[in-house]
């Protein structure tokens, strides 16, 4: 078994390749050195692997890139692959989300960016076009810039029906459309926002991801500024699933397993200490769900239990589509840690790596 596992950091993008059941690995020298990274997709849906990555470039800006041979060179296209129409008066400040479609739409891929809008590829991801529909939104004038930006960084396409998606925004909460784009609705009910006059809105909330569970897609799990939730009505309603975490309702990734349904992962931050973003006791602890969130468990075997002082962002911590499925995390203090037994036991692949900001894996032979 073949896998790769990308890391994006703040200073470019990292390969690692594991040959052997992913007990060990070689990671690649730096691409992009000078570029973050936030956004980056491995698209196994063709007969062979595309990477796509979103990289921000102080001088140059950002813009998307991409690689048909496993990144021995990249192409950009000669016009920006990434742009706002004129009239938007818009101007994109970073790709934070890049999202395959489902092997239904084999050409389809999404891209969420800064300022919050989505874009669609029809062509593999070379060029986008803007979806009005979520840009023209009357919302859209009043969403406000959470504390990395006012970004649409989560895209979830639906297994069975194409014309069906959702995203998050920071901070403007979780919106779902039914025909492919073309309008879009909040979908926030019971989702906390205790920032705002209103701490029950209908829409507003700094969500920091969502998940969509393997096996039953009506499913949905939320890591929110204030808290775990759940829903189990397609977002129509959402109750909270944080009472077996720590006692913190701050965090930011949450991972559905891709096959076994009601399994995920999240990594608590202590909330006594948001702004600092350290994990409660200063002990690295991923933990996990076989219920849907109804009770949790400590993954600890194989992580450093000594004081350890350093968060995991939103997009960095993923699962593989092995079986068993490999669980991926990376620390803002450049270390990555892999579990190839569905986080029972974890060993490090990476370390001394620049500040991490995005994982994905994917097995490609």
């Amino acid at each position: 078994m073949d896998v790769m596992l990308g890391i994006g950091t703040r200073k470019g993008l990292f390969l690692a390749r594991s040959i052997d059941g992913r007990s060990s690995w070689e990671v690649s020298t730096p691409q992009f050195p000078v570029a973050d990274v936030k956004a980056l997709a491995i698209d196994t849906r063709g007969p062979r692997p595309r990477l796509l990555t979103g990289v921000l470039n102080s001088h140059f800006g950002p813009t998307m890139v991409s690689s048909d041979d496993l990144g021995e060179t990249w192409t950009e296209p000669d016009d920006a692959p990434l742009a706002f129409p004129e009239d938007t008066g818009a101007a994109l400040e970073g790709v934070w989300q890049i999202a395959p479609a489902t092997a239904n739409e084999p050409d389809v891929v999404y891209a969420g960016v800064e300022p919050a809008a989505l874009f669609r590829s029809t062509d593999g991801g070379r060029t986008f076009e803007l979806v009005r529909g979520l840009w023209e939104h009357p919302h859209r004038p009043q969403w406000q810039p959470g504390g990395g930006g006012l970004a649409l960084h989560t895209i979830l396409t639906h297994p069975s029906d194409t014309r069906r998606l959702a995203v998050a925004i920071s901070t403007g909460g979780v919106y779902q459309s039914a025909d492919g784009g073309a309008s879009w609705t909040p979908t926030n009910k019971g989702v906390t926002a205790d920032f705002m006059p209103d701490e029950v809105p209908e829409w507003g909330q700094c969500v920091h991801k969502v998940a969509r569970d393997a096996q039953t897609p009506s499913t949905l799990y939320l890591q929110n500024h204030g808290g775990v939730f759940r829903s189990v009505d397609d977002g129509l309603s959402w109750q909270r699933i944080d009472g077996g975490l720590p006692p913190s309702n701050f965090g930011f990734p949450i991972v559905a397993h891709p096959r076994r349904p009601g399994v995920i992962y999240t990594f608590p931050l202590d909330a006594e200490m948001e702004r600092f973003r350290f994990p409660p006791d200063a002990r690295f602890a991923v933990y996990r769900s076989e219920d849907g969130g109804d009770t949790w468990s400590a993954q600890t075997d194989g992580l450093p239990q000594v004081p350890f002082w350093a968060a995991v962002m939103r997009d960095a911590m993923c699962a593989d589509d092995a079986d068993p499925a490999g669980i991926y995390v990376g620390t803002r203090n450049g270390e990555v840690y892999c579990s190839p037994d569905e986080g029972d036991h974890w060993q490090l692949v990476a370390d001394k790596l620049p500040d991490v900001l995005c994982v994905r894996a994917a097995v490609i032979g």
